[in-house]
């Protein structure tokens, strides 16, 4: 069986928004997929296109397109999209205390857990502290 592989936001949203290794991104999904997210993803997503348009870096329409683009890939199943697991919220807070040299922030430590709660054997991250976060907790980390 192969290993699961959970993306963090900072990362996927290499695969939609044209930026420094996007083509790795690409490359690793295509041969490693699908990839897990979560509903956590869905909203940080959706989340980053807004800023990203407000910021303008991209525009209304680009923004809605990778949004339907993305929401696409889920109904593909290129992505396999998680629902939250329950009482991970609580496991974030003890994560936290856990791991008191690490400045994890809210999602950091809710993406960390979704992981382990999955369980995924692979955290893909764009993110140092997260990088730091999930090998603190034993995953096996790829970052871009």
């Amino acid at each position: 069986m192969s290993d699961l592989i959970y993306f963090d936001t900072s990362a996927l949203a290499k695969w939609y928004i044209n930026e420094a290794r996007s083509d790795d991104v690409e490359k690793y999904i295509q041969e490693h997929g699908p990839v897990a997210i979560s509903e956590l993803t869905v909203v940080e997503m959706r989340c980053l296109l807004a800023r990203r348009r407000r910021e303008r870096t991209i525009n209304i329409k680009m923004e809605m397109e990778i949004f339907a683009t993305f929401q696409e890939d889920i109904r593909q199943r290129f992505l396999t999209c998680h629902p939250l697991p329950h009482g991970f919220a609580a496991g974030a807070v003890n994560l936290l205390s856990s791991l008191p040299n690490i400045p994890l922030r809210t999602l950091d430590a809710l993406h960390l857990m979704i992981a382990k709660e999955l369980p995924a054997d692979v955290l893909v991250t764009a993110d140092t502290v997260m990088s730091a976060g999930a090998n603190a907790m034993g995953l096996s980390v790829v970052t871009f």
